[in-house]
């Protein structure tokens, strides 16, 4: 008996997700994040992040480029992972086997001294949202790495939480699609996790 194959069909975006903020929210949400001891950078193009992303993070540094469709178009991580100029965590944890080196696999996600990665929104008052497959960015982004950098677009700002929570679940689905045609499954556990207002000692 034939069997028709798995397939992903390519989801159809959405256009009130791909709405920019305007210079007054995005100004806004600078102040909002620096009273949350963010530092944010703007910038005009991907071109522009890219190049500095690449200013911010020392070569020879040892940087984790989390999985990210943002990193991905703008070129930092091929740059991050196969320039060779960069102590790349991610292709160390993909040659490690899974069954008989989870730990070092861990260890080494959870506390790079750079992670560069993108988040699901982030609020006019200084939250961010964002969600993860297995939780695996969400220690270094909160605490693990010695250095966080996020790559955002500004059609991801948004009003609150109640706001936010709406397109990310647009975005978590579009992340679950990704998930299950890498792995070949169609379900996903992700982890919701704002930036709460406790000061931290770090750029």
């Amino acid at each position: 008996m034939l069997t028709q194959p798995n397939t992903i069909s390519a989801p159809v975006p959405n256009q009130e997700f791909t709405k920019l903020a305007t210079d007054e929210q995005i100004e806004t949400v600078v102040k909002a994040l620096k009273a949350n001891n963010i530092h944010m950078l703007v910038v005009e193009s991907g071109e522009e992040a890219r190049k500095l992303v690449l200013q911010l993070v020392p070569q020879g540094a040892e940087v984790y480029a989390n999985i990210s469709k943002t990193l991905e178009k703008i070129g930092v991580t091929d740059e991050i992972d196969k320039s060779g100029r960069y102590n790349a965590v991610r292709p160390k944890v993909l040659a490690l086997d899974r069954k008989t080196q989870a730990d070092e696999m861990r260890i080494l996600r959870a506390r790079p001294a750079y992670i560069i990665g993108s988040v699901h929104a982030i609020t006019e008052d200084g939250h961010i949202l964002t969600a993860s497959n297995g939780g695996s960015q969400l220690a270094p982004y909160a605490y693990g790495a010695s250095k966080v950098i996020l790559v955002v677009g500004a059609q991801k700002i948004v009003k609150d939480l109640n706001e936010g929570r709406f397109p990310s679940d647009r975005r978590i689905q579009l992340s679950s699609r990704r998930c299950a045609s890498v792995r070949d499954s169609g379900s996903a556990q992700f982890h919701w996790k704002d930036s709460d207002r406790q000061p931290r000692n770090r750029p």
